[in-house]
């Protein structure tokens, strides 16, 4: 199989957040590749890719859009538990399990690649740091998860806020999709607010806040941080839980 110029654009975010949690040979880069554009499927903004309860016999590669992982109480209240970029997966190993304890639900229109489990396994076995790239993204989730925790539990609402933005932004880098001190922010205030656990009131006016700052520009759904460090600084934040030293190591 050859792969055109649009095929490797296409799977680039994937092989770039991989090679950047584990360097991976040429031959693995071409195995994910393949296996990736094996699977292609596309989904419009609202959906529910898979939903709690669910079983789960394959793993969902995003290439392109923003996903979410929520919980639903009873009453209709949504909490957001992270978000999915392009590049991640939607739990690389959840079918050793039953079935699914939170859903994922698309915010954006996305482009993924649903690799069914026994190709996946395949591939797993083919090469092993492309094994370990996998299992690392699992510990980065679950890293994420434990700062999450952090966020709800103990930090003030500014600092909530500005924590989710250093995060994203840190997120987007290794992919290839910061552009000097802007990233895209395709969401809605909705989003935001289910995600740091606040109302869209209270969720505006602490935007406003870091606005009124010059900490953050939020216009045409872009985020600009004119000083990533100056903001770093009031949501008191440490990118060592992402394992960002792997994509200089990747690098070398």
């Amino acid at each position: 199989m050859t792969l055109s110029t649009s095929d490797r654009s296409l799977v680039a975010p994937v092989i770039r957040r991989m090679s950047a949690l584990r360097p991976l040979p040429a031959e693995a880069c071409a195995s994910l590749e393949y296996a990736v554009l094996e699977g292609l499927q596309r989904a419009g903004p609202g959906e529910d890719l898979i939903s709690e309860g669910d079983a789960v016999d394959s793993v969902r590669v995003v290439l392109s859009g923003w996903l979410c992982r929520y919980k639903s109480l009873e009453d209709g209240r949504r909490q957001i538990v992270n978000f999915i970029f392009p590049g991640e997966s939607c739990d690389a190993h959840a079918f050793l399990l039953s079935t699914m304890d939170h859903s994922i639900a698309t915010l954006t229109p996305v482009v993924y690649s649903d690799i069914k489990r026994v190709r996946f396994e395949s591939l797993m076995a083919s090469d092993s740091s492309l094994a370990e790239a996998f299992w690392c993204e699992t510990l980065v989730n679950n890293a994420i998860q434990r700062e999450w925790a952090i966020n709800l539990g103990r930090r003030v609402a500014l600092e909530r806020v500005a924590h989710l933005f250093c995060e994203i932004f840190e997120r987007l880098r290794p992919v290839g999709m910061i552009e000097g001190n802007s990233c895209i922010m395709p969401i809605t205030q909705m989003d935001l607010a289910d995600a740091t656990g606040l109302s869209v009131v209270h969720l505006n006016r602490t935007v406003q806040e870091l606005r009124g700052s010059g900490l953050i520009v939020l216009r045409e759904r872009t985020l600009t941080i004119p000083d990533l460090d100056a903001l770093k600084h009031v949501a008191l934040y440490s990118p060592s839980y992402l394992q960002l030293y792997r994509e200089a190591e990747a690098t070398r």
